[in-house]
Order: structure tokens, then C-alpha cells, then sequence
């Protein structure tokens, strides 16, 4: 059985994306309206950004253990594009990733630990169900 560090992780992403919205993971109101961080000049433009960035969140968990929110905002963050300084990073916004969180733990595939957030074993199934059926569309 295929796990889901195995196979590329746009398709796993993009399909688990698709999986979970199709399962009703609860969207925030404010997400259509927000940027994701402050190093981006736009909200995003895709219309399902916030069931690719849960899709990322938890494969995240899956392949690096328990993380925080910390972790998460330097990893998705992006360079800061100055006119006349140098770039700098800039970490990505905490709440959106918060959100993300708590709707995945509130569908049972993360929870809580005291070194940050750990996926579960159904979470850990749900990827690596995803990560057979993209193998064997292949």
C-alpha cells in the first residue's frame, strides 16, 4: 500500500482538496476576504484556497509530527518585496492557519498534544487512501 510521502505531493494535495470539500469541511466567512500573510499584496485568487491549505496543513502534520502554528506561518510565508531594501520573509498569517486546525480536529484526522498538533490514524488513512487512488490513476 502507498503511503503519502510517496507519491508527489501536488497531486495528493490536490486531491485531498477536492476530498474535503466534497466531505463539507467547514469554510470560514472571512477566508474570501483576507490575505493569507503579510508579504502578499492580494486575498487569494482560487476559489478553493482554503481546502488546498487544509489539504497542505495536514500532510504537513503527516510528514513533520507535531507542529504549531509558528512552524506553519514560517513555511508557508513568502519574501517581502522591497523597492529599495533588501527582501525579507515575512511569516504568513497565524488565524488562517488556526482555522485550518480546528476544522480538521473538529472531523477527527488532527488533535491537540502538548508539542503542537498530531495527526490521527484516521487522518493518516484518509491520506494514504488518497495516496493509493493517485498511485493507481498513474
Amino acid at each position: 500500500m502507498t503511503n503519502a510521502l510517496e507519491i508527489d505531493s501536488a497531486k495528493l494535495i490536490e486531491k485531498a482538496a477536492m476530498k474535503l470539500k466534497a466531505d463539507k469541511v467547514a469554510k470560514p466567512e472571512y477566508i474570501s476576504y483576507v490575505k493569507s500573510g503579510a508579504g502578499k499584496e492580494r486575498v487569494p485568487q482560487s476559489e478553493d484556497f482554503w481546502y488546498v491549505r487544509c489539504a497542505s496543513i495536514l500532510r504537513q502534520t503527516y510528514k513533520e509530527g507535531p507542529v504549531g502554528v509558528n512552524r506553519l506561518r514560517t513555511r508557508y510565508g513568502n519574501r517581502v518585496n522591497h523597492s529599495v531594501t533588501r527582501h525579507h520573509h515575512a511569516k504568513a498569517g497565524g488565524s488562517i492557519i488556526k482555522d485550518a486546525f480546528d476544522a480538521l480536529e473538529k472531523i477527527g484526522y488532527l488533535e491537540k498534544t502538548k508539542g503542537g498538533r498530531k495527526i490521527t490514524s484516521k487522518g493518516r488513512s484518509f491520506l494514504d487512501k488518497i495516496a493509493t487512488d493517485v498511485a493507481k490513476g498513474e
